[in-house]
């Protein structure tokens, strides 16, 4: 909104206006406007969702003991001060006029609208039981599909059906047809494995932010045909938009994570996991990094592949491979206290994003 009211003002004037021009400029003004949007909003919408949930986030029975004594009451949906921090910075930082932030902002919305159903129904049945698996999954295949398709008409036609590969300059897969539906499986998947790892106090906030600023880098980047020659990277004009995009994302993580730094205020509950996930997903599809987001969320990977394994061995033997999953569980049960996991995790997801960032020159 303010870079289509003011840049136009600004074209050909050498004044402070020409800085709306410059993604970099619109970039840091997106993080930080999200960022203060949710400092100034915490405590306010903390107080509402305590008053209308007033006994919190229904706690799993079958989960670590120490939860049912220690984060009983804390109320969960906090997943909506992320959103509106980060639509409303989007919305007026970004070029309005690109198809590809609209299409990642219908993902986030569309997510968010899932997960704060899933929410929703936990609270008003007082139990974990949310919306059912068939339904949640449709609907998140549904949006996902459409993403998919609709970011797949505006790229370049020799990228639009292919998949990229990090580590490789020249060659890339064609999908033809199906790649709409590897679009919805990307997408849908990383909703999903964010929500798996958001079981603890920060630990799914600070990976997002992590993710979201070596997604900026890279949007920035393939949408800059010459950055993108000079990094024998495969240019997506208009992808450098979601830089906003995800600025913005990493203020309104950072502002969510003053108040759910353990012990947690409020949990971002499904609402936040599923769209932050999502828009993830969405970024990566959009700037054909769809396998180098596997890399830099690597975490979330091996969150949900602990839960696959550990259901598939089960059905199958009746015996356990990890003592809980998702994994951040296993090693609660094995006696790690809460913070050591949450910063160790982190430190993984530092190291992860820097190789990914590696991608971009190892070619």
């Amino acid at each position: 909104m303010l870079y289509l009211l003011v840049a136009h003002h600004a074209h050909g004037h050498t004044t402070f206006l020409n800085l709306f021009r410059y993604l970099t400029f619109r970039a840091g003004g997106a993080c930080l406007t999200a960022l203060a949007i949710a400092l100034l909003l915490g405590n306010p919408v903390i107080r509402e969702l305590k008053r209308i949930q007033r006994e919190g986030q229904p706690i799993r029975a079958l989960g670590p003991e120490r939860h049912i004594l220690e984060k009983a009451g804390t109320p969960t949906m906090g997943g909506i001060l992320i959103l509106i921090a980060l639509f409303v910075s989007t919305l007026l930082w970004a070029d309005l006029q690109n198809g590809f932030v609209w299409a990642v902002l219908f993902v986030t919305a569309a997510f968010g609208a899932i997960g704060f159903a899933d929410d929703y129904l936990k609270l008003s049945r007082r139990n974990t039981d949310g919306v059912s698996k068939k339904a949640r999954l449709t609907c998140e295949f549904g949006a996902s599909l459409i993403a998919g398709w609709w970011m797949q008409q505006m790229m370049p036609s020799e990228l639009a059906n292919h998949l990229a590969f990090p580590f490789v300059k020249d060659f890339l897969l064609p999908l033809g047809i199906a790649f709409p539906i590897f679009a919805m499986v990307t997408i849908a998947g990383f909703g999903n494995a964010v929500n798996f790892t958001d079981g603890l106090d920060g630990l799914a906030t600070v990976p997002v932010v992590i993710a979201s600023l070596v997604f900026a880098l890279i949007a920035y980047l393939v949408g800059n045909h010459v950055f993108a020659d000079y990094l024998q990277l495969h240019a997506v004009p208009g992808t450098g938009e979601l830089a906003i995009f995800c600025a913005a994302l990493v203020g309104a993580g950072l502002g969510f994570l003053w108040f759910n730094a353990p012990p947690a205020s409020v949990f971002m509950g499904d609402t936040g996991s599923l769209s932050l996930g999502g828009a993830l997903g969405a970024v990566a599809v959009a700037t054909k990094h769809e396998l180098v987001l596997c890399i830099v969320g690597g975490l979330f990977v091996v969150e949900t592949l602990s839960v696959v394994i550990q259901v598939f061995w089960y059905k199958r033997t009746k015996r356990r491979v990890f003592l809980m999953a998702p994994l951040h569980h296993h090693f609660e049960k094995k006696g790690w206290q809460e913070p050591k996991i949450v910063v160790r995790f982190w430190i993984v997801s530092v190291v992860l994003g820097l190789f990914g960032l590696a991608t971009l020159k190892l070619r």
